[in-house]
């Protein structure tokens, strides 16, 4: 991922963040010489080492996954940017957040080692619920999904959020979102301190 110096994020502890709250991914693998992808939720493990996820068996990606190295997205909010915004002269366009992990992915079919991921995305995406859905499984069910472990080798966080824009042209930035009603946006830019000058 081209990542000019202001934008970039490396700090672990952050990126593990920002992929536990954009946990919905793209897993992107090599399959009959041309790039695959399916959308899938994520977790990452506790040591921010691992991530899970599982697959339909049907699923052709699978065929050739095991072993191979692959590329998982995370994209938080993102906005178009307007020259109009700025005080001072500029060019149209996008900012955004994006997390790309790379890792070696290794497929599995235990049933208890199955039953315990779903447990994991079951609880989180309805821990917020006023009764939560209790997962019930057969094995049937469970024999219809491919597990699949992706042990990181490499993180690398793109940020664009302004950074390298004047205090006062990200401050009119976030106002014209927050009027088009992109708050995510707006938010991320206030929270995010340019690592550099503005210039």
């Amino acid at each position: 991922m081209y990542t000019p110096k202001h934008f970039s994020v490396s700090d672990r502890q952050e990126l593990s963040h920002f992929i536990r709250n954009n946990a919905f991914g793209q897993l992107i693998s090599n399959h009959n010489h041309r790039p695959e992808a399916s959308h899938l939720p994520f977790l990452l493990s506790a040591d921010g080492e691992r991530l899970t996820c599982h697959l339909a068996r049907q699923n052709p990606q699978l065929e050739k996954l095991d072993g191979q190295q692959v590329l998982v997205i995370f994209n938080g909010p993102h906005a178009y940017i307007s020259p109009r915004w700025y005080q001072s002269a500029g060019v149209p366009t996008w900012n955004y957040q994006s997390v790309h992990v790379y890792g070696t992915a290794r497929t599995f079919n235990d049933a208890e080692r199955l039953m315990t991921l779903v447990d994991q995305l079951s609880q989180k995406y309805e821990s917020g619920a006023e009764k939560p859905w209790q997962p019930e499984y057969s094995p049937k069910l469970l024999r219809a999904i491919t597990g699949v472990e992706i042990e990181i080798s490499d993180i690398q966080g793109k940020y664009k959020l302004s950074q390298n824009r004047s205090t006062e042209d990200r401050q009119s930035v976030v106002e014209a979102l927050r009027a088009e009603q992109k708050s995510e946006m707006a938010d991320a830019i206030q929270r995010w301190e340019p690592p550099i000058e503005s210039c």
